[in-house]
């Protein structure tokens, strides 16, 4: 086992044993952590502070504990949930032996989501995405500004990707889902008038790997062999396929995408080892 794969086993069996030890009614502090698990304490506080922030986690003075409600709840389904919105879902693959239960309600749980592994500071955020929360879960429309614009949103989902928090929205007298960054929304206030949602965007809402929402278009690539192993290894495009594997061991890849900004920065750092095959308009 190599460094890297040590690290991510230690990590995760940490956040493991933590979660246990809340589940089980522990109340425990930053110094007390560092010691069991022979870490500084500033990764201690960023386990609980960052990692652990979507959990109903106490804290009164140095003392954490877990919501009461909560307690005896956590499981091995949702522990991976856990893993995705602490941006280390890559690194639990062991953990095998079930003794988590219900990590999160089940409600709360399908209002975040997280498409990359990096992370943004939400403390700045907290207000904003408690009512935004309640917003989503009641249906129920919220007012703010954003950039400096009065809006009023129909609020769908609350979404992490590539270290920022966005909503996932639909705009009044809008039918379509559209991504409003956080950090941009200003004065938000939940509304009394409810809204119904709609299926085919929650489910969008849901499914969708980035936050660029609407349809999508084909974009056809060739990789040269000098890149090809980067574009087997890992999904580079969105929507990444590899089509085919060319003789000289270069490839055919597809990628799916809403707007051409998702793919030509990604062309353009490759380049000349990838090339836009279609469409014309992206070629060019």
């Amino acid at each position: 086992m190599d460094t890297v794969d040590k690290n991510h086993d230690l990590l995760a069996f940490r956040l493991a044993d933590i979660l246990r030890r809340l589940n089980q009614g522990e109340r425990l502090t930053a110094p007390q952590l560092a010691a069991d698990y022979n870490v500084n304490l500033r990764t201690i506080q960023r386990d609980l502070n960052e990692r652990f922030a979507y959990l109903q986690l106490v804290r009164e003075g140095a003392v954490y504990y877990l919501e009461p409600y909560y307690l005896g709840k956590l499981n091995e389904r949702d522990i991976r949930h856990f893993a995705t919105l602490a941006g280390v879902v890559g690194m639990f693959p062991s953990l095998e032996n079930g003794f988590l239960r219900d990590l999160l309600d089940s409600r709360v749980s399908a209002v975040y989501d997280v498409k990359g592994i990096t992370y943004e500071d939400v403390s700045r955020y907290e207000k904003v995405m408690v009512v935004l929360k309640a917003a989503i879960l009641q249906s129920r429309r919220v007012s703010g500004t954003y950039d400096g614009k009065a809006r009023l949103l129909e609020p769908y989902r609350l979404v992490q990707h590539h270290g920022r928090w966005y909503l996932a929205a639909v705009a009044e007298g809008k039918t379509t889902l559209k991504a409003f960054r956080l950090a941009k929304l200003d004065a938000v206030a939940m509304k009394e008038e409810a809204f119904l949602p709609d299926a085919t965007l929650t489910e969008q809402a849901a499914d969708e790997e980035s936050v660029w929402f609407g349809d999508k278009m084909e974009v056809v690539l060739t990789v040269d062999r000098e890149a090809a192993g980067h574009f087997r290894d890992r999904q580079l495009t969105p929507g990444q396929q590899v089509v085919k594997e060319l003789e000289d061991g270069g490839l055919i890849v597809s990628s799916r995408v809403a707007h051409e900004n998702q793919i030509l920065p990604i062309v353009r750092y490759w380049m000349p080892h990838v090339r836009v095959v279609s469409p014309v308009s992206v070629r060019e």
